[in-house]
């Protein structure tokens, strides 16, 4: 059974990445909105802020990787939608594969997607003046959160991608969760914001996976604050997961 749903996944996942290769215009268009928002902040506004740290790209770039998966796993949502309007779900339900390799191919189809994007991402950050002492095992630390948060984002996706009435509406859930970095400590520290919104922005997940990212880039402890990451982002995958699988059970019962 596992054979036979790692083979079904492999070959449906080969198709997706055929479907982005025949359009790179999705992960350009999901690196230039995070890019323009670096651009803005540190060339702009960027000398107004007072973060405490000798180079504001530095401060920024966690947040920006955040916004760039959210950006990303907008596509998830298109692609799923797509293929249910095409009827292809219907056509995989009369052949012989796993149900759960279609989830799971947009799924590592999107994981892929969005860590191109992050190293376009990492590397214009790079000519930016961004630097860290990071070592291997730090930079290893930052791609497990990066892999964790995108699969708890697409399992997200994967909900509106299944359920939507229209394009628009299978994508459009993505905008809260770009704005979310916001009201966090991803461009400004929290200490700067008024009583409710720095209560909220210290209690919301984002803070949480930045301040870690931002402690393993400046090779700082990170203590408790990485364990309050994982913990975000293993705690919102398996509620995704688990709803996501209950809707994708129902749409095809």
């Amino acid at each position: 059974m596992n054979r036979h749903f790692l083979g079904d996944t492999t070959v449906l996942l080969g198709r997706s990445l055929r479907h982005i290769a025949r359009s790179p215009d999705t992960i350009i268009t999901t690196a230039v909105m995070p890019v323009a928002f670096m651009l803005l902040f540190v060339y702009v506004f960027g000398g107004a802020i007072e973060t405490g740290s000798d180079s504001y790209v530095n401060y920024l770039l966690p947040g920006i990787l955040l916004i760039t998966i959210a950006s990303g796993i907008s596509y998830t949502a298109f692609r799923l939608f797509l293929d249910m309007q095409g009827g292809i779900f219907e056509r995989f339900q009369s052949m012989p594969i796993a149900r759960s390799s279609v989830l799971w191919a947009h799924v590592l189809t999107s994981l892929v997607a969005n860590l191109i994007s992050l190293v376009v991402v990492v590397l214009v950050a790079l000519l930016m003046g961004f630097r860290t002492g990071t070592g291997v095992l730090g930079w290893l630390a930052v791609a497990g959160i990066l892999v964790l948060f995108t699969l708890a984002l697409t399992w997200i996706a994967i909900i509106p991608g299944l359920t939507a009435q229209s394009v628009d509406g299978a994508s459009a859930f993505s905008y809260p969760l770009i704005f979310l970095p916001f009201v966090s400590s991803a461009f400004v520290p929290t200490a700067s914001m008024p009583g409710p919104v720095r209560a909220f922005a210290e209690h919301q997940p984002v803070t949480a996976i930045v301040n870690a990212i931002r402690d393993l880039f400046a090779q700082e402890p990170v203590g408790s604050g990485i364990w309050t990451a994982l913990a975000w982002c293993v705690g919102i995958l398996a509620v995704a997961y688990l709803f996501a699988n209950l809707t994708y059970r129902r749409k095809i019962s």
